[in-house]
């Protein structure tokens, strides 16, 4: 047997699990019976993703952390000389930590501890340092679980922890605060555990008094540069807490009523779908059995679109990121039957395939009037799996054309995202990669036929531009996304960093100490094909280990604000979740504390939507890590408003994608200070969580509307319409000219 300890603690992520523990599974929902009404290509589907979950190999998976358990286990019946034997119940208790089972774990490491110290296991050898730091881990997600899970609050897990966040049961953190101590006596620059051992104390409410000072870490860090006024989470108050792992959200109105419902999934090989209908009264009713998806497990993402133009969204989700050779899982195309429920018509619709993915998004690149599909898959060492752009051929069908265009072999691909960063008209790809430099590719529309070629070989072409646009860095990066973040009508670029040597760098910027951690860049269109980087003059240089994030408008001011969800599988990542208000275009202010969004859980998928109808932007939020044991209840925060005047648009496309995604928007507003311009596109935001596809605009304190100009890129027409109120609902219709007033039922959260 060749077992080997490591010279760090082994498997310290971030567990919050009340899976076992609690006698609680995330995997099952209230409605995990099979309705009569689930579609018989869903059945397939269904069955599919069981059979590949009972073949994978436990060795190939890491998330199968309780079959690991149990192997281990029976490891331990055979006969194995001491060292062995301590080296396989240290890999037990590390599994029972990743599955949740946290109490089994402890015990199993004092055992550990005791017969090392029985057996005159001496530090040399590696062994009483990494079960101390595990052991300490482990006491320290006990207090997470028995609180924060077991006894939820609004203010669980909120940076800084205050008033009802503070641990009722509080031999967790009071365990674990001896255990960082002790490392920080034996490596007093150990900023990891300065960090953990300052939240520690915050669980306590002994933060900042009780802490040495000499590893205290000063409240005032966290203060925000602008009071945004708090948000509060509502989800638990309106059944929307959702308890999974890493997942994806989407934001949008499936039932055609005029309300914003939610479709959440988790990443768990067997976490179920939910849809949460909202029922316009302030509450929610979820009907994922009803709506015909049980069976559908799985998937750490989700994108939206109407691909067959019949007025109602449908869904792609996305499954097997991160695996890597267990990964080989297929994505579903959801489509809306517009009665309620969804069918799986992934293998009808040509979409059948099986890769590791994480992320794809909707784009009409060819303006045909039918969205297309280009979905990013991980190619890693030898597993090749090459990416692919699914062309829509108008009859429910796609075709798979990425090799065609030289858009297949792209490496290990984290976020894609479509955006016409040139105003040409032409949607173009921007492809964030791990590991490797990130791709432009400049969309240079249709091309001619060559001589001796029929009319079936004329096809689009896409440009490799990333040197000449200066769009290469982060290196390792992860979420990305277009957007007007500074109103001038051309199309910024953000990327989110995902990388750093060491999580202590977390400590290292709030303490202003230097870091090599990997930052974020923040692109300013130059308006001739390039960009520059303003991520320092935007003040956005920060080390944020960001996952899922999106954008929005919080304060209705016309400038979009960003939530960026932050972690790492790893379980020492407990980092704040981090908002940053747009001021003015020019640069970004911190305003997660005075918001109430510094959560410490994991955070994945991002939503913004008006999900009260009230005229401004909710967030909802997608929690928990990768691991069995790693569940977090999602969140939502309620906008208190800000006094911003807004107005909605539905926008309704005829020769262009119905659900106009790609469409621009110029909203021209009277002011105090004169005639403004505010710019948006439709489409459902970053590449990890989906916001609404309607257009949620603020306009800051706007007197009047004088006018809002629409470009329509299939017919490639400008329409100006004029005759709008402030504060209302319009659905416009390409080709119409006019905008048609829409009543909306808001409700309190």
């Amino acid at each position: 047997m060749r077992l080997r300890f490591r010279k760090q603690p082994a498997f310290v992520w971030c567990l919050a699990g009340l899976v076992c523990l609690f006698g609680l599974d995330s995997r099952i929902s209230p409605d995990s019976r099979e309705p009569a009404t689930t579609a018989a290509s869903t059945k397939r589907m269904a069955q599919r993703l069981e059979q590949i979950i009972r073949s994978t190999r436990i060795e190939a998976s890491p998330y199968m952390n309780r079959e690991k358990a149990e192997y281990f286990r029976e490891v331990l019946s055979s006969r194995l000389d001491p060292k062995n034997e301590l080296k396989v119940r240290f890999r037990l208790a590390e599994e029972l930590l990743l599955s949740g089972e946290t109490h089994q774990a402890i015990e199993e490491l004092k055992q550990l501890r005791d017969l090392g110290r029985l057996r005159s296991i001496q530090p040399v050898d590696g062994f009483e340092r990494p079960v101390r730091d595990l052991l300490t881990l482990a006491y320290f997600r006990l207090g997470e679980q028995e609180n924060c899970i077991l006894h939820h609050s609004t203010e669980s897990c909120l940076l800084p922890i205050r008033n009802s966040g503070i641990h009722k049961a509080r031999h967790g953190s009071r365990e674990a605060i001896h255990g960082l101590t002790a490392a920080l006596k034996e490596s007093p620059a150990d900023l990891l555990a300065r960090w953990l051992l300052n939240i520690a104390y915050m669980t306590l409410g002994e933060h900042p008094h009780k802490v040495p000072s000499q590893w205290l870490i000063p409240a005032s860090v966290f203060d925000s540069e602008y009071d945004i006024k708090r948000f509060p989470d509502v989800a638990a108050r309106l059944g929307l807490n959702a308890l999974g792992l890493a997942g994806g959200s989407v934001m949008e109105d499936f039932n055609a009523d005029g309300l914003l419902d939610l479709m959440v999934s988790s990443s768990g090989l067997r976490d179920p779908l939910r849809l949460f209908q909202n029922n316009g009264d302030g509450t929610f009713t979820e009907r994922a059995a009803e709506a015909g998806l049980i069976g559908l497990v799985g998937g750490l993402n989700m994108v939206h679109a109407d691909y067959n133009n019949d007025g109602f969204p449908d869904v792609f989700v996305l499954r097997g990121a991160w695996m890597g050779p267990a990964g080989h899982y297929p994505n579903s195309l959801l489509r809306n039957n517009r009665d309620g429920t969804f069918t799986d018509v992934t293998e009808e619709a040509g979409l059948l395939s099986f890769h590791p993915t994480g992320t794809a998004a909707w784009g009409d690149f060819d303006n045909d009037g039918w969205v297309d599909l280009f979905v990013g898959n991980e190619s890693q060492g030898k597993e090749n799996h090459p990416c692919e752009l699914y062309q829509n051929n108008g009859d429910g069908t796609f075709s798979e054309i990425a090799r065609e265009l030289g858009l297949a072999d792209l490496g290990f691909v984290k976020g894609v995202i479509w955006g016409d960063y040139n105003n040409d008209g032409l949607l173009d790809l921007y492809v964030s990669r791990l590991g490797a430099p990130n791709r432009l590719f400049r969309n240079e529309g249709r091309q001619g036929l060559k001589h001796g070629e029929n009319s079936s070989k004329i096809s689009w072409a896409f440009t490799d531009v990333t040197s000449q646009a200066g769009v290469a860095a982060p290196v390792n990066s992860f979420a990305t996304w277009f957007w007007d973040y500074d109103n001038d009508g051309w199309q910024d670029l953000f990327v989110a960093a995902f990388h750093t040597d060491k999580l202590g760098d977390i400590a290292a910027t709030y303490l202003g100490l230097p870091n090599q951690a990997e930052r974020s860049r923040l692109y300013r269109n130059n308006h001739d094909g390039t960009f520059s980087d303003v991520t320092r003059r935007a003040g956005l240089e920060k080390v944020l280990l960001i996952m899922g994030t999106n954008f929005g408008d919080l304060d209705n001011d016309g400038f979009l604000d960003a939530y960026f969800g932050t972690g790492d599988p790893d379980f020492r990542a407990l980092l704040p979740n981090r908002m940053f208000r747009n001021a003015g275009g020019g640069y970004f202010q911190d305003v997660t504390t005075s918001g109430g969004f510094g959560h410490l859980q994991k955070g994945h998928a991002i939503s913004f939507g008006d999900i009260d109808n009230d005229g401004d932007q909710d967030i909802y939020a997608d929690m928990g890590g990768a691991f069995p044991g790693d569940v977090f209840w999602n969140v939502l925060f309620a906008n208190p408003g800000h006094g911003g005047r807004w107005v909605t648009l539905e926008l309704e496309g005829a020769r262009s994608n119905r659900a106009a995604i790609g469409t621009r928007v110029k909203i021209s507003v009277e002011s105090e200070q004169g005639t403004r311009d505010i710019y948006q596109s439709v489409n459902s935001g970053g590449s990890f969580g989906a916001s609404s596809l309607r257009l949620e605009t603020g306009l800051g304190d706007a007197k009047a509307i004088r006018e809002v100009e629409i470009f329509w890129p299939a017919s490639r027409t400008t329409e100006k319409i004029t005759n709008l109120h402030l504060n209302r609902f319009y659905r416009i219709r390409e080709g119409e000219k006019m905008a048609v007033e829409v009543v909306r039922k808001s409700f309190r959260l």
